[in-house]
């Protein structure tokens, strides 16, 4: 069957954005079950937080866990950083009064990335940072609970947990917009799959994926040929350099040659 890919910000939060996909998806990867009743898309928080106003793909939370879902499918240069910094904004918001620190709510962010950078930078199927200290001992002062967890469901290998990897391996299979119906018979996998089918998406929505799709591809091709046009530009600078270069090695043949007596005639042949 026909699918929209899960790497399309807008099918992908059609998709988690079901409470109860979203609950199974938050539970397999980080171990916790969730009470919700509501998972909120291109959420922001009523007042901006720092300097930067963020807004999350994926949110959700109940009374002691604060849930964020980013799914990110082009690597930016500031893409480690940009969700440290989301991250960390979910914990700072929660001490906005003149009360003591604090963090009511534990924070977990997952970050989904379906793409992996050409310079194999990430090649990591499923990392976690969770903030706790390390002390002289080597030991793990456990004082944070919060974690930040990176996914590349293309690196999924047989090293990855298994409840996460049966996600990545269910994610992976739609990049290329083709599913087979019969691999996913649980009620969550059909769930997600009616939610990603070509023939359920309403023209709102088909046409919302239209334009990130044409951004994709727009912003891939200007990489490519700025990469292009700079191996092309590198290429005519080490030619430019090697003629240089070859010029003033061949002077100063002439010039030795000069020195020992030779004759033009002679000095021709030497550097033909």
């Amino acid at each position: 069957m026909n699918v929209i890919p899960l790497k399309y910000g807008t099918v992908f939060k059609r998709a988690f954005s079901q409470p109860d996909v979203f609950c199974q998806f938050a539970n397999d990867v980080l171990d916790i079950e969730l009470n919700i009743d509501e998972v909120h898309t291109e959420y922001e928080y009523p007042k901006p937080i720092g300097f930067v106003r963020s807004k999350y793909d994926l949110f959700a939370e109940d009374e002691e866990q604060r849930i964020i879902v980013e799914i990110q499918h082009v690597k930016e240069d500031d893409f480690f950083d940009r969700f440290l910094y989301y991250h960390l904004i979910s914990m700072v918001e929660q001490v906005g009064g003149f009360k003591e620190y604090g963090f009511d709510r534990t924070v977990y962010t997952i970050v989904v990335l379906t793409s992996t950078p050409r310079d194999n930078s990430v090649n990591f199927s499923c990392a976690v940072s969770n903030m706790n200290p390390i002390d002289e001992h080597q030991r793990i002062v456990d004082v944070y609970p919060h974690r930040l967890v990176f996914l590349c469901p293309r690196q999924a290998n047989e090293k990855t947990p298994p409840k996460i990897k049966k996600w990545l391996d269910f994610i992976e299979d739609s990049l290329d917009g083709k599913m087979e119906d019969s691999d996913y018979s649980d009620d969550i996998w059909q769930k997600i799959i009616e939610a990603i089918q070509e023939k359920t998406i309403d023209p709102d929505t088909l046409s919302e994926i239209k334009d990130e799709m044409a951004w994709s591809n727009a912003k891939n091709r200007f990489i490519d040929e700025g990469r292009k046009e700079g191996l092309e530009k590198g290429l005519e600078k080490g030619r430019k350099e090697g003629a240089e270069n070859l010029q003033k090695e061949r002077q100063k043949i002439i010039e030795k040659a000069q020195k020992m007596g030779l004759d033009d005639d002679a000095i021709a042949q030497l550097i033909k």
